[in-house]
C-alpha cells in the first residue's frame, strides 16, 4: 500500500490490518494490478473501511442502472465537488466502462456540454442538483427520470450513487486522498502525434 495514498492521515501498515480487510485489498490489488489508494486510505479505520466498501460493492453490483451510467454520476459529482481523487480514479472507470476516452474529461468540465444522451444529461441534472442544493430536489426531478426513461429501481440508485458519492468526496477531500498514478492513464487510447 502506498503511504502517500493520502496526505492528513498516517496510511497504516498492511500486515498490522485484520485479515479480512488484507483479504479485500489482495482481491482488489489482484482484479486491478495496483492498490487503489482509497482502500489503503480507509484502512486507517476498519469499522469504517467495512460498510463502506460493502455499500459501495452494492450500489454497483445491484442496481439497474448500466456500471458506465454509475460512474458518470461519480464523475459529474465529483466534479462539482472538485474531488481530485474521484475525478482521476472514477475518469478511468467513465472511460472503460463506457469505451470512451474523452468522456470523463467532458463530464468533469462540464457535464451539460458532453457528448452524451437526452437521458444521461437528465441523470446528471438530477444527480448535480442532490450535489448542490438537495433541499430543493422534488418530486418533479424523480419524474423527469421516469419521463427519461429510468426504471423506479433505477431512479432510487440514482440518488443513492449520488448521496454515497457525495459522501466519499468529502472524506477523500478531508483526508487529501491522492489517486493513484496508474488512474490518470487507464482507458486513453495512444495517441499518435
Amino acid at each position: 500500500m502506498d503511504d502517500d495514498a493520502m496526505r492528513r492521515f498516517p496510511v497504516p501498515d498492511r500486515d498490522d490490518l485484520p485479515a479480512d480487510l488484507r483479504e479485500r485489498i489482495d482481491d482488489e490489488t489482484d482484479r486491478a494490478g495496483f492498490t487503489p489508494n482509497v482502500f489503503a486510505a480507509f484502512a486507517y479505520k476498519p469499522s469504517h473501511f467495512r460498510p463502506f466498501f460493502e455499500y459501495h460493492d452494492a450500489l454497483v453490483e445491484d442496481t439497474d442502472l448500466e456500471r458506465h451510467e454509475v460512474e458518470m454520476i461519480i464523475v459529474a459529482v465529483s466534479g462539482v465537488n472538485h474531488c481530485y481523487y474521484c475525478n482521476v480514479a472514477h475518469g478511468a472507470l467513465v472511460r472503460i466502462y463506457a469505451k470512451d476516452p474523452l468522456l470523463a474529461d467532458q463530464l468533469v468540465a462540464n457535464y451539460r456540454t458532453a457528448d452524451i444522451p437526452e437521458k444521461h444529461k437528465t441523470m446528471l441534472d438530477v444527480a448535480v442538483k442532490l450535489t448542490e442544493s438537495p433541499v430543493n430536489v422534488g418530486e418533479d426531478d424523480l419524474q423527469r427520470l421516469r419521463d427519461a426513461g429510468f426504471s423506479e429501481e433505477a431512479v432510487w440508485d440514482i440518488g443513492a450513487v449520488t448521496a454515497f458519492f457525495n459522501l466519499s468526496n468529502r472524506m477523500a477531500m478531508f483526508a487529501d486522498m491522492r489517486p493513484n498514478e496508474e488512474f490518470h492513464t487507464l482507458g486513453r487510447e495512444p495517441r499518435d502525434d
